[in-house]
């Protein structure tokens, strides 16, 4: 269960570091300052998986972590999305379909969430760590060697199917919850 009085934890201030480098990030992409931003987004992606872990492993995860930490995951996916077409679009556009098919599903959750619950989700799925973890590999090898279309499908895939979880998931609830592991787990918990 999630504890809700200590608001004042490392992974909290983590989540926060993101949320207000997003809008510095992003001017660098605006600036095409590629390198700096490139650098940038690799350490909130690395930040990224450090308050989750360090939340997970000392059991300072809040209801407030994790609006903050989903929170700073859009804005993590907005400067990705950013980037790409800013710097690497010449390696993307000949996947373009599949690219904007994610790009698409990626905010459908959110509006979905929005329209259902008033407020963005924040589940943290299995599906949609394990895909955080890939996406942010398929990011640092595209900016760092260079663009490998088998990644690129892998982590296309990966994410629209978590993205589709994501969504079948939102229609069950009926509120809000944070943390949810994923389908089975709704479907386990609805049965009993």
């Amino acid at each position: 269960m999630l504890k809700k009085e200590k608001i004042y934890t490392v992974p909290n201030f983590i989540s926060f570091y993101r949320l207000i480098a997003f809008p510095f990030i992003l001017w660098l992409a605006i600036a095409g300052k590629e390198e700096l931003f490139a650098i940038l987004l690799i350490v909130n992606l690395i930040t990224d998986v450090l308050d989750g872990f360090i939340a997970r492993t000392f059991k300072c995860e809040t209801e407030l972590g994790a609006r903050l930490d989903s929170l700073a995951d859009i804005g993590t996916y907005i400067l990705a999305i950013v980037g790409i077409f800013t710097f690497k679009y010449a390696d993307i556009e000949p996947h373009i379909v599949l690219f904007i098919t994610f790009i698409s599903l990626f905010f459908i959750t959110d509006i979905v969430a929005l329209i259902k619950f008033r407020q963005f989700a924040c589940f943290h799925l299995y599906s949609w760590k394990i895909g955080g973890y890939l996406q942010g590999g398929f990011f640092i090898a595209l900016f760092s060697i260079g663009f490998f279309e088998f990644l690129f499908y892998f982590v296309m895939i990966w994410g629209i199917l978590a993205f589709i979880e994501h969504i079948i998931i939102q229609m069950i609830l009926p509120e809000m919850k944070s943390n949810v592991k994923g389908l089975y787990w709704v479907l386990k918990d609805k049965k009993q």
